[in-house]
């Protein structure tokens, strides 16, 4: 395998090499792919360094229903996927510690911040058909989006304005009963707006108790009040309810990957969430060199969840709001452009745990019984930045940047009364987290760029709370500071992209999650991690005739992570120089879009994974895999207003047995072994049909 990654970066820096100059385009992994951002906005309160874009063309890959595959095609970005409902998603190793779900970075949808009080987010909450693109910041240098160690996610929903009035509808059927359908309807005219999608989806899953069933609808408009001013409503629902198979042992998943952990198979464990998301949003021009929008958002997550262990019941409500001013000064012959707003999110988080008579209940699965704790979080963030760039030259670009981060955590315990009430504050110290950026283009389709900034992490709530469920005031936020450096090189015929880029972040007051139960943990700031590693991506277009089209990609990732100074002191060991838990050293994403010009197009995908440290003392690694996707689709315009497609799937074309997520430092509890694995599906196949009909 070695041999194969020497071979890729090879072909890839000789391409590049020898590659005409180009025209510039954001991402990579975009391929002649419309993305509609809002540039001035984005960009500079991300940095005048690049981020990554995937969008049309980068979904069509995959199955409506894959959307980790989809991300999973950007270096630097790792997510792993237990089930449609469980995922976790690493930006250059960050977050590889937690246990389940996604942290440590900052999610938006439509600019809106959608992570909660204290930093969780859960990108299987959104219906990727509803998607026009994503934006992905590596690292903390995103000074508007939250300079989180791990960086940011913007989900993207815009359009279009100016589309005809039209009707679409897809449906998609597959392995293990896949059903999912969308129905969207759009609208424009000159002062107004509207798009109105639907979607449906209900699959059994490869493994026992895996059923996931999820309906939802997105409404999205826009009205313009005058020629300066616009105000814009967006409302996403998704209600869906999972079966939760979990992890399993090696022997399990050597024996039968199908089978569902054991107790949780007896609970008949699932988890039932309806979230809901309403932003108000205002823009408005008020001249060439002044921009403003700000946005007011709520936002509400009911879940309840029967576990083996205790049953779950929860609910968030949040809000809050954005605002963005960007625009210009003129200074001598060039122009500095500038960005700064606020983001305040709070959230009052509400939770309980009952005991689950499971197994007094004749096989029936999870019976709730008595109340075993009620408590009441509120939670709040407030985000001040700024940033201010500046041509020195007609190649030499700088960017300054500073966010301002303040964190408070109110716990109050509903249940306990007396000394054993454990109601406590925690505020955190305010942070201020600077970003230096610098680019300069060598020629004009050749651009190094470096970046210094400053991040951090919030605990999660858990992770601020003892096994007696008092407040830790010893936890504190994780901070590092990012270094990169890059070359972006783009054709002149807008044939070739690559990207490299090489970074080193030092970690400080790593979190580390101690298993003190079956699924219960704390956490505590145990050490520090050095990150540090090379992201590149390439893609080419081949024109072989008129109308053939070979289009082939790579995006490689290398991740030389390590523990710089960790003591276990429960096991009494030192793991400092230890390869980082949860990260794959090399991945590998690549394939080739064939497009006939007659509507027939043809994609094959490629993934690499190697192997993962699962424990700390790097003592047990999951192995390797190769996963290969092949997809072959047909356009055809039947009428003026009636279009029509079709395609076929198969995932896993060469049926490989892999484990598609893991669980770090595992622990047996009752003479059990470990469950590290969540099996992969076999393969799999999926069919879909999809309509456009202008009205």
């Amino acid at each position: 395998m070695k041999r194969i990654f020497l071979l890729l970066l090879i072909f890839s820096i000789s391409s590049a090499l020898f590659a005409q100059n180009t025209v510039e385009k954001d991402s990579v992994t975009q391929l002649n792919e419309v993305i509609v951002v809002d540039t001035l906005t984005a960009k500079n309160a991300i940095g005048i360094i690049p981020s990554q874009t995937i969008g049309a063309t980068t979904f069509a890959n995959y199955s409506p229903v894959d959307f980790i595959s989809s991300i999973n095609q950007v270096s630097g970005l790792y997510a792993l996927s237990g089930a449609l409902n469980t995922n976790r998603i690493t930006i250059r190793g960050v977050g590889s510690r937690t246990l389940y779900g996604t942290d440590k970075l900052r999610l938006y949808y439509n600019n809106i911040p959608i992570t909660n009080g204290t930093g969780s987010s859960t990108i299987e909450a959104f219906d990727l058909e509803n998607l026009t693109s994503v934006e992905i910041i590596k690292g903390p240098k995103g000074t508007g989006f939250g300079t989180n160690l791990g960086g940011a996610i913007i989900l993207n929903t815009k359009q279009l304005s100016d589309q005809p009035t039209k009707l679409t509808n897809n449906t998609t059927i597959g392995s293990y009963g896949l059903f999912k359908n969308s129905l969207g309807f759009t609208h424009s005219q000159e002062d107004f707006y509207m798009t109105f999608q639907y979607g449906h989806m209900e699959i059994d899953g490869y493994r026992d108790n895996n059923r996931f069933e999820r309906d939802g609808f997105l409404l999205n408009t826009i009205f313009k009040l005058t020629d300066k001013s616009e105000i814009g409503l967006l409302v996403n629902h998704i209600d869906y309810s999972a079966q939760i198979a979990s992890s399993i042992s090696q022997e399990d998943f050597d024996e039968d990957p199908t089978q569902a952990a054991f107790t949780w198979q007896s609970a008949k464990g699932y988890e039932d969430n309806n979230y809901s998301l309403i932003g108000l949003s205002h823009t408005y021009n008020a001249n060439s060199n002044l921009k403003n929008t700000t946005s007011l958002f709520y936002t509400y997550l009911d879940h309840y969840e029967p576990a083996p262990f205790n049953i779950l019941d929860e609910y968030t409500n949040g809000y809050g709001f954005r605002t963005l001013f960007s625009g210009k000064i003129d200074i001598s012959k060039n122009a500095l452009l500038y960005t700064f707003g606020a983001e305040l999110y709070k959230d009052e988080y509400s939770w309980g745990t009952f005991e689950n008579l499971y197994q007094e209940n004749n096989g029936n699965g999870s019976l709730q019984g008595d109340r075993l704790s009620q408590n009441k979080e509120f939670r709040s963030q407030i985000n001040a930045f700024a940033t201010a760039s500046y041509s020195f030259t007609n190649k030499l670009t700088a960017q300054l940047g500073l966010n301002s981060n303040n964190t408070q955590y109110d716990f109050r315990d509903l249940f306990n009364s007396g000394e054993n009430n454990t109601s406590a504050n925690r505020n955190f110290k305010t942070l201020f987290l600077p970003s230096l950026d610098v680019n300069y283009a060598i020629t004009p389709f050749n651009h190094l760029y470096a970046n210094i900034s400053r991040g951090f992490s919030n605990p999660s709530l858990e992770e601020t709370l003892t096994p007696d469920g008092i407040i830790n005031i010893d936890i504190v936020q994780e901070t590092g500071t990012n270094y990169e450096i890059g070359i972006q090189h783009k054709s002149k015929d807008d044939r070739l992209n690559l990207d490299v880029a090489f970074y080193l972040m030092p970690i400080n007051n790593l979190l580390v999650a101690k298993r003190v139960g079956d699924n219960q943990y704390i956490g505590r700031n145990a050490g520090k991690t050095k990150h540090q590693g090379v992201d590149l991506d390439w893609s080419y277009s081949i024109s072989l005739t008129n109308k053939i089209t070979i289009s082939p990609f790579i995006s490689y990732t290398f991740s030389n992570h390590k523990f710089i100074d960790f003591m276990d002191e429960e096991a009494d060991a030192d793991y400092s120089e230890n390869a980082l838990t949860g990260v794959p050293k090399n991945k590998i994403n690549s394939g080739i879009q064939t497009n006939f010009g007659n509507g027939l197009f043809i994609n094959v995908t490629h993934q690499f994974i190697d192997e993962i440290p699962l424990t700390d003392a790097n003592s047990l690694y999951s192995d390797s895999f190769n996963l290969l996707n092949i997809k072959i689709g047909y356009k055809n315009q039947i009428t003026e207003k009636l279009r029509v497609g079709i395609d076929f799937g198969i995932n896993n074309l060469t049926d490989t047995k892999y484990a598609q997520s893991v669980l770090i430092n595992a622990t047996g509890f009752g003479g059990n072994a470990p469950r590290y694995f969540y099996p992969g599906n076999t393969i799999n196949y999926y069919g879909g049909v999809k309509l456009n009909y202008i009205l």
